[in-house]
């Protein structure tokens, strides 16, 4: 299929306001719908899906749909976005995608087999980024989109995201399909430009990054996305949302359903917050630091973060990264900045810049991290404090506590989060509303 004939796919959204949301069958017949007019015209199909870090997505269901409802009358590959993060697993796979075989998924990878497209200018960043930064970008993606495919679909959730602003679309080609300078300049740019100023929100420097790249260089791939807003409570996935197309009017749609579905205001800011961790899907503070970043715009100054980390056991998703953050640790912006001027290994591996900076409340709150195989010493190296995990869900339980405000036996409140990945949580007076910025920090 050429790209103006994938523009004419089936292009529709499927919202469900209930706390159910859509039901599977509701799902299979929306996916059923979209290549209902091609396919019978595909060969071969191309699949970009998430890893296992991205599992309440739903993801693993619609690809699954995909999967059998095309593969007898084409070949259907399936392409795991994985960005910086370690590789889904043969046993992580059949959780979340079923049935499908692993041999027909090719894990990318980020420092190797990417097709260099071309540059975003540093004039364009210095504008989108109020001069802060004017360093060129290089779009890099992996060759596999340029295999030949008949159609490409991209499948992924739209949610709160600190470096984006607001995850997918086409953040999940050029970072999770994407090469090393993309991922390290893009991670920095929002750095810098500040994540508080970003998260929750569509149109962030990154994200104009991102459109540019796409507007410039992907125009001649047969590319559109199906993107879902899902909710997870007690780990039971609920899609509330469906977004099938290109145009970026249904990102923009999938955007304001996620603001209205993910993100948690509070009244004033929080004392204590408890974040729980499942862990089989944070293994290491790379990701365990959602917990930061998704409260920190709700804790209060002199506030408190327990992190529950049961599966964190260690700090980097390789070990080159892991080894920098080892090496600098979560030391405050001002820090990582400096060391970056001064190391010429922290300057090479922006991302892990961009983390640590990410990472750190600079001071403002505290974060003990509550591991079973991170040691004390390992945890206090990287400046945040420690508490080993059964001394920690012996006052703080994950079965007993509900999300939201809870009051302990010893009459403490702390106010509980299952799974922050899933969610933004600000105080809701810091936030404005106008026409042009959903939300303004």
């Amino acid at each position: 299929m050429t790209p103006s004939e994938v523009s004419n796919l089936n292009e529709f959204a499927i919202r469900e306001s209930t706390l159910a949301g859509v039901d599977d069958a509701e799902i299979a017949a929306a996916v059923e719908r979209s290549v209902a007019d091609c396919r019978d015209r595909l060969k071969n199909v191309l699949l970009i899906v998430p890893d296992f870090t991205r599992y309440h997505s739903n993801a693993g269901l619609i690809s699954n749909i995909y999967y059998h409802l095309l593969k007898g009358s084409c070949q259907v590959d399936l392409l795991v976005a994985l960005g910086t993060h370690i590789p889904i697993t043969k046993d992580e796979c059949a959780s979340m995608y079923g049935d499908i075989p692993f041999e027909r998924f090719t894990m990318h990878t980020w420092r190797s087999g990417v097709k260099k497209l071309g540059t975003v200018p540093g004039e364009f960043i210095a504008e989108v980024s109020d001069n802060l930064v004017n360093t060129p970008i290089e779009a890099e993606v992996n060759q596999k989109l340029w295999d030949g495919y008949d159609l490409i679909l991209s499948i992924g959730q739209v949610v709160p995201h600190e470096v984006a602003g607001m995850a997918n679309q086409s953040k999940n080609i050029f970072v999770g399909c994407g090469g090393a300078d993309m991922i390290n300049a893009s991670h920095m740019l929002g750095a810098f430009y500040g994540m508080e100023r970003i998260m929750g929100k569509d149109h962030s420097p990154v994200r104009k990054v991102f459109d540019y790249a796409e507007r410039q260089y992907l125009g001649e791939l047969p590319l559109s996305y199906v993107l879902t807003v899902t909710t997870a409570p007690s780990g039971v996935i609920h899609t509330h949302g469906l977004y099938f197309g290109r145009a970026r009017t249904w990102f923009e749609q999938a955007v304001a359903h996620s603001q209205q579905t993910n993100l948690t205001f509070v009244d004033a800011p929080l004392e204590k917050v408890v974040v729980c961790l499942d862990g089989g899907e944070f293994k290491t503070t790379w990701l365990g630091n959602k917990s930061i970043y998704r409260t920190r715009m709700a804790i209060a100054d002199g506030g408190q973060l327990i992190v529950l980390a049961p599966g964190v056991t260690r700090f980097g998703e390789d070990e080159d990264i892991d080894r920098l953050i080892r090496k600098y640790g979560y030391a405050g912006r001002e820090n990582i900045i400096r060391a970056c001027r001064e190391n010429s290994d922290l300057r090479e591996n922006l991302s892990a810049a961009a983390h640590l900076i990410h990472g750190s409340s600079d001071g403002r709150f505290s974060v003990t991290y509550c591991t079973q195989h991170l040691t004390k010493q390992d945890v206090e190296r990287v400046h945040f404090n420690h508490m080993p995990y059964t001394e920690a869900t012996s006052k703080y339980d994950p079965a007993q506590l509900r999300d939201g405000f809870n009051i302990l036996p010893d009459g403490e409140e702390i106010y509980y989060i299952s799974n922050p990945a899933l969610g933004l949580w600000a105080v809701k007076s810091k936030f404005a509303h106008s026409p042009n910025d959903k939300y303004k920090w």
